[in-house]
């Protein structure tokens, strides 16, 4: 495939309007004109079991537009445009994401798409290459050389999982045995691998064969006693959907497990303090911390009044509804927004050209490097550092922000013998 990224960050600077950079730092305030509108595609499950990682990410982007269109919209060239959002429902199916990606593409006429990725992301592939739309991912494993115009500018799963894992190396080292599970499917088996490589490079030995269940298993009990018949220090949920976690975290509760338990998410675990109780709750890990966090007010974070945000979403929708996702595609607008006021236009390639120039970008938790082509065959994930997250005292609190390229640099090999051997590297997708 020709690329059809050309542009140097030397003519990009000396060719682009001045920047006007959103993450982090308060809009200027300007007027829009009543008919100056940029619309912005939101493609992904909004009902269904993987509706947790998609709604809420559609209500994030309504308090993100309410607040930069409050402040005077997005100065794009000599304009300020008003932002808007249209959704669609994929429903975590690829033929429905490519029905959505059409009309939000035809129809609508949206500059931009963001998608929540997986199984959905081969039906809108093919729109994104024949109309030349720029889409982004929440899940970097859909990546490979022939998507130039799909990035990860936020989430990069699974390889943050592996700072989870890391820090739980470094902080209890008196854990040495791991039992992983996690759903049959295109989120499930990459994240394994991950898992996978982490425990090895942290010296943690996963007993037996990691346990792939059916996506329609409703009785998590025998899984559950399969894991702990095996006598684990740390029973390892890898990304499972809340759905899973759930009812595993319960049975572990009820099947009277005392050890470590660790995930990449653990969304609305309010509600599984209340199933459960704080003690048992007490130190179990994953990777997304709730922003009224006073370490969300670090200087390196990137997401603009985090506390704010946070606070605003419950005002909105109820401190129940926070999950892993509710900032996450706001995220990817402050990176967007960014990258269109540089490059002038909202021209879906020229937006991409101007993310990448420098090949650095200002992700949620730092500053990051497009990275990726060992492990996707291109660089289009926005790589940097990623929070370990535990609960304490039924609360979830920051523990560390830890490096993902330091990680890969001592442990590359480890992660692409696991990604091999479930056949998850770039060059063995179908």
């Amino acid at each position: 495939m020709t690329s059809k990224f050309t542009i140097s960050r030397r003519d990009f600077l000396a060719t682009t309007a001045a920047v006007t950079a959103m993450a982090g730092v308060s809009m200027p305030k300007f007027a829009f004109g009543k008919d100056n509108v940029v619309k912005i595609g939101f493609l992904a499950p909004l009902t269904g079991e993987v509706s947790a990682w998609g709604k809420p990410g559609l209500d994030g982007c309504k308090i993100w537009a309410d607040w930069v269109n409050a402040d005077g919209g997005v100065k794009i060239g000599d304009e300020a445009y008003k932002v808007e959002f249209v959704a669609y429902d994929d429903e975590y199916d690829p033929s429905k994401a490519r029905t959505g990606a059409v009309k939000l593409v035809k129809e609508d006429d949206v500059k931009f798409v963001m998608m929540l990725g997986g199984d959905p992301w081969p039906g809108a592939a093919p729109i994104a290459e024949k109309e030349n739309m720029l889409f982004s991912t929440l899940l970097p494993s859909d990546l490979s050389p022939e998507t130039e115009l799909l990035v990860a500018p936020c989430e990069v799963h699974p390889i943050y999982n592996v700072t989870g894992v890391e820090w739980l190396a470094e902080n209890k080292p008196e854990l040495k045995t791991a039992v992983v599970c996690a759903q049959d499917d295109s989120l499930g088996k990459p994240s394994v691998a991950t898992y996978l490589a982490a425990f090895e490079a942290a010296g943690i030995e996963v007993l037996d064969e990691p346990i792939f269940f059916d996506p329609a298993t409703t009785d998590f009990a025998p899984l559950m006693s399969k894991m702990l018949a095996l006598k684990p220090d740390i029973i390892c949920l890898d990304t499972c959907y809340a759905d899973y976690v759930h009812p595993l975290v319960e049975q572990a509760f009820q099947q009277g497990f005392k050890g470590q338990m660790i995930s990449c998410t653990a969304d609305f675990y309010e509600k599984l303090v209340e199933k459960t109780s704080k003690e048992f709750m007490e130190g179990f890990i994953f990777q997304f911390p709730d922003f009224d966090d006073p370490a969300m007010n670090a200087e390196h974070v990137n997401f603009n009044k985090p506390n704010d945000f946070y606070a605003e979403y419950v005002k909105r929708y109820g401190k129940g509804e926070w999950s892993a996702v509710s900032w996450e595609y706001a995220s990817i607008m402050d990176l967007w927004a960014d990258a269109a006021g540089r490059a002038g236009t909202t021209e879906p390639v020229k937006v991409l050209e101007a993310m990448k120039v420098g090949g650095t970008g200002r992700q949620a938790f730092g500053e990051a490097k497009w990275w990726g082509k060992e492990l996707f065959g291109i660089d289009n994930a926005l790589v940097g550092e990623w929070p370990v997250v535990a609960i304490k005292d039924g609360k979830a609190k920051i523990q560390d922000f830890k490096s993902i390229p330091a990680w890969w640099e001592k442990h590359s090999d480890l992660m692409i013998k696991h990604m091999k051997a479930l056949n998850q590297m770039y060059y063995q997708r179908g």
